[in-house]
């Protein structure tokens, strides 16, 4: 008994232990799977209300239930990142909710296809630019206002070591590139507002993206794997510590920044 009441103390510290996060409101795009799954899981862990999104929304819905069940507070909202009238009310409606908007993570995308650039249709290109950069895009343009209303908040958007180097088919490079741009471009307009955006570079994750591109190209995803100094993938939750640091008080004095969470590539 006296362990199980060691756990019980333990687990009722550590909820809400992250500085700042404690009955903060997080929004979280692409939510229903990967990443941003365990993403919002995190913020909730932590003690934030959080907001799911997702244009797949029985994920999102899973992603709740997940969250319920381990005694958190979440809702799911159905969003499609590419219309700016569905971002508006995704705000819109979690402030509703909520009271406020403290936290976004921007994380919605996929990866297109793996052809070549001068193989690349330009459907693809559009779709993987809208998702991946627009998207980021208007969920900035709508968050930003919320934040500086409540008061302040922060943003982290999810780019890639694609964004860092060339590693991955160009409408996916570009798409990631254009987010560490954007991240930057907004953090040194809206510092003086007090809301921080970020991004965080993800390398090879365990994520329904990375299966599907082993389905096309295996081998070149082995490639990046031991290409990764720890020689491993990554998974869901190490990318989900880091943004959720990034969104706490604990990074106050950072801004502006691509955080690589990549298991060393970059240093290669």
């Amino acid at each position: 008994m006296g362990n199980i009441e060691t756990h019980l103390n333990i687990g009722s510290i550590y909820k809400g232990a992250m500085k700042g996060l404690n009955d903060s409101v997080a929004l979280v795009t692409g939510g229903g799977s990967g990443i941003g799954r365990a993403t919002a899981k995190r913020f909730a862990r932590e003690g934030a209300n959080v907001v799911v999104a997702d244009i797949a929304v029985e994920g999102a819905k899973e992603t709740v239930s997940q969250i319920e069940t381990n005694g958190g507070t979440a809702r799911a909202i159905e969003a499609d990142v590419t219309d700016a009238a569905q971002v508006e009310a995704l705000v819109s409606e979690t402030v509703d909710a909520y009271g406020a908007l403290d936290i976004a993570h921007n994380n919605a995308g996929i990866e297109g296809n793996n052809a070549p650039t001068a193989e690349q249709s330009e459907d693809d290109w559009d779709r993987v630019l809208d998702i991946n950069l627009k998207g980021v895009w208007l969920g900035l343009k709508h968050e930003i206002p919320a934040m500086i209303e409540s008061g302040g908040g922060a943003i982290v958007n999810t780019s890639s070591i694609a964004g860092r180097a060339a590693a991955g088919p160009a409408p996916y490079t570009a798409s990631k590139h254009g987010v560490i741009g954007l991240t930057r471009a907004a953090a040194t307009e809206y510092a003086r507002e007090d809301v921080r955006i970020n991004a965080v570079c993800p390398g090879v994750i365990e994520t329904g993206m990375v299966q599907r591109s082993e389905e096309d190209s295996s081998e070149q995803i082995d490639q990046f794997v031991q290409m990764q100094p720890l020689g491993r993938m990554g998974t869901p939750k190490e990318i989900a510590n880091a943004v959720v640091w990034l969104a706490s008080e604990e990074a106050s004095f950072v801004t502006g920044n691509a955080f690589p969470v990549e298991g060393g590539y970059l240093a290669r």
